[in-house]
């Protein structure tokens, strides 16, 4: 009896499914998609409703001609890519390719989840290919060949040949370039805090901070203002004016979808989106779990759906009164609310099996495989748990005209924070409290109308701060919430831009380049339409409607297409030539003797010959040219072979390294000029990067010495404990402080370092 096929993406669900469907299936992966638009030209007929040329993608002949094999020997056929516009999209060309090689039926399975229950229940119950969601994927397709392969030749003729521009890519470009210019724009404003440190009748002493000023707000602009205030307190009586107690409720969040768990393991575990995704896609596929064989952990992970089968809710709800006790379990199950975009016939990002604990498989999962799972696990099951309740008191204290506030909570019930809590924007990895904030603080029991003793008054300054940069987690909120791209593509869209050195990455916040400002602001002057977040999320609208089919692949096209065909007219005439416009200098090549100009280059502005191609001296711009296009020299000399240190200018900014090279490679990162803290080490504080490129501080002894820290060390000691130095620390609700990492002594930055 003939068998039947199954087809999947992966060859890693491959050994997951066998184990589910027996033997009468052969199971084969395509690999992703196998036909595509070709590389080396459009591919796209324009003039005739925008038919697409597809073609067998180079290197997938072999797979395609083994599924063709295996497609005449089967009695049934099951396409079984991915539950997304690209899965159903490399089915329709899969189906199409094999339709003739078999006389059996053709079907269509999708799982959310690689469990027996889920595969047999598609298989049972099969469906037809969804062409409409076929057409969404062709359409978005087609949108985004459209604008790469129109645009990107304009940006090579007029800045550098090899830059490239994207639909959604170049939108989220210009996202980090306006936030950049919000920051340079910003003017820091000094205000004053001022904290009273006092105690009643009973202990613990505690903190209390200005709060109204004759009942108005409190606003402290200057020193003056905040000395003119603690004359006023001076032999004042502090009372206790008024005591507010009450429960408040703090409610669990929404199980994960793709952009929530993005953002949630960047905060938590310092992940990449696009490493978030790749690990999640092994969790999903399935993984060696010794006696239990390979299991798919995770249901799908590309969704922007909250919602949990009744199946997940039941076991879920069976699972948490067993392991934590009935107090846990609300009366009925706690229901999310998708966004108006989500398609509800998805899942959130949940375990397969509640039963099966993060740390029961911990042996057989790689660190980073485990901490995902285990941040999941943990958010799908605090999910569906009661609220933790919190105890609250205010105290109010009045002397004259000011009005003082403290705010004091406990823990009274843990609740799903027994399990999990949510990181804020503000937190680092890893410092997440498994049961509550770091900031909640017990009140003590005083009563109304009690005079309180003064201990301490604490006037602290402040500057008002410029909106954050991006971090890629801030990021993909951004553009989820302004609808740039969908669950599918942020961890992409963010690389690519990487990839292109349009925007850099450094102590976990994106920068622009010099080069991403510059085809930016070239796109958004050319096409202002294409660049902004509202014509994106039109069109990504417009492949949702496509997909539910109420609007035609073709029309979509034709609005967008027809309007950029007009601005690619004109931007052909009007688009500035930067590549031809050099600026000159007075200088001379050393090895010609030709004038020197300034260009601009893949990496920004340069020196370069006007002898070229026949020579081909260039230097970084800012580097001294009698120094042979190295920079200045600088103190000390090369570790190695004892050769002059020069300053030089690198894809990160500039460094030292030795005047010998090519001839010696020495290089070390420029010093903070702070001593390093470890006893009877020599070494200086310098700025490093991780292989990932996050940058952190380390010394200059390194292997010798292995001090590290996250913060960037400021050279200042604290005048608290005489640490020997300080750290810059950034919080969303603070702005930038100055931190001693050994006592906790904080100041505020000065309006310079804020900036």
């Amino acid at each position: 009896m003939a068998k039947s096929l199954l087809i999947v993406e992966s060859p890693t669900k491959v050994n997951t499914l066998k184990k589910i469907v027996g033997k009468d299936f052969v199971i084969k992966a395509s690999v992703g998609h196998l036909k595509d638009l070709p590389k080396k030209k459009l591919g796209v007929d324009v003039d005739n409703d925008f038919a697409p040329e597809y073609i067998t993608i180079r290197g997938k002949g072999k797979i395609l001609s083994e599924l063709k094999a295996a497609a005449k020997k089967a009695e049934h056929i099951y396409l079984a890519p991915d539950p997304d516009r690209e899965g159903e999209a490399i089915a329709h060309h899969i189906g199409n390719e094999v339709a003739k090689f078999t006389k059996g039926k053709i079907y269509r399975v999708s799982f959310n989840e690689i469990t027996k229950k889920a595969v047999k229940e598609a298989i049972s119950h099969p469906t037809e290919l969804n062409l409409n969601r076929v057409n969404a994927q062709q359409a978005r397709r087609i949108l985004d060949r459209l604008v790469g392969y129109k645009i990107s030749p304009l940006l090579w003729k007029k800045i550098h040949r090899g830059l490239s521009a994207g639909r959604v890519q170049s939108v989220a470009l210009r996202v980090v370039c306006d936030r950049e210019r919000e920051i340079q724009a910003f003017v820091s404003e000094e205000y004053w805090s001022i904290t009273l440190d006092v105690e009643g009748s009973k202990p613990p002493a505690f903190e209390s901070k200005l709060f109204k000023i004759d009942n108005e707000k409190a606003e402290v602009k200057n020193k003056e203002q905040a000395d003119a205030i603690l004359k006023d307190l001076e032999g004042g009586e502090l009372l206790l004016e008024g005591i507010t107690k009450k429960e408040r409720k703090r409610n669990p969040t929404a199980p994960f979808i793709t952009s929530t768990l993005q953002q949630e393991a960047s905060r938590k575990l310092n992940f990449s989106p696009k490493k978030t995704m790749m690990l999640a896609q092994r969790l999903y596929e399935g993984l060696a779990l010794g006696s239990k064989g390979t299991v798919g952990l995770i249901t799908y992970m590309r969704t922007d759906s909250v919602r949990l089968s009744d199946d997940a809710l039941n076991d879920i709800r069976q699972f948490i009164p067993e392991k934590y006790g009935k107090e846990f379990l609300p009366k009925a199950p706690n229901v999310y609310k998708s966004k108006k975009s989500a398609q509800e016939a998805h899942e959130a990002i949940r375990p397969t099996d509640v039963n099966i604990e993060p740390n029961s498989i911990k042996e057989y999962l790689e660190k980073d495989l485990f901490n995902l799972y285990q941040l999941i696990w943990s958010r799908s099951v605090a999910s569906q748990m009661v609220p933790a309740l919190l105890d609250t008191t205010q105290f109010d204290i009045r002397t004259g005209k000011y009005l003082f506030r403290s705010n004091g909570s406990i823990l009274k019930f843990a609740g799903f924070m027994q399990v999990y809590v949510e990181s804020s924007e503000d937190e680092s990895p890893a410092s997440d409290k498994a049961k509550g904030s770091d900031t909640d603080r017990l009140l003590p029991e005083l009563e109304k109308g009690e005079i309180l003793k003064l201990l301490k008054t604490s006037p602290q300054q402040h500057f008002t701060q410029p909106p954050p940069r991006y971090t890629e987690a801030l990021l993909v909120k951004e553009l989820e919430e302004r609808g740039i791209g969908r669950p599918s593509t942020y961890a992409s869209i963010i690389s690519v831009i990487k990839d292109r050195d349009y925007i850099r990455s450094e102590e976990r916040r994106l920068h622009p380049s010099e080069l991403g400002f510059l085809v930016s602001d070239m796109l958004v002057e050319n096409f202002p339409d294409l660049m902004t977040a509202e014509f994106t999320a039109k069109m990504e609208d417009q492949l949702d409607q496509i997909e539910d089919g109420k609007m035609e692949w073709v029309k979509a096209l034709h609005t967008f297409y027809d309007p950029f065909k007009i601005d690619l007219e004109e931007a052909e005439k009007k688009m500035k030539d930067i590549k031809s416009q050099v600026e000159e200098t007075d200088e001379v090549c050393e090895k010609c003797g030709k004038p020197m100009i300034i260009k601009w280059g893949r990496f920004g502005k340069f020196v370069a010959c006007t002898g070229y191609p026949e020579c081909k001296t260039t230097r970084n711009l800012g580097e001294d040219p009698q120094s042979g296009g190295a920079a200045e020299e600088v103190e000390g000399n090369c570790e190695k072979c004892e050769s002059p240190l020069i300053m030089k200018m690198g894809r990160f900014g500039k460094f030292i390294a030795c005047s010998n090279y090519p001839e010696c490679k020495f290089t070390k990162p420029i010093s903070l000029g702070i001593s390093c803290p470890e006893e009877t080490c020599e070494g200086e504080i310098s700025p490093r990067r991780t292989k990932k490129g996050r940058t952190f501080y380390g010394c200059s002894k390194y292997p010798d010495c292995k001090f590290t820290s996250w913060d960037k060390p400021v050279a200042e000691a604290c005048p608290e404990c005489k640490h020997p130095y300080m750290a810059e620390k950034w919080k969303k609700d603070e702005g930038l402080s100055i931190v001693c990492p050994q006592c906790g002594f904080k100041k505020a930055a000065v309006a310079a370092e804020a900036s």
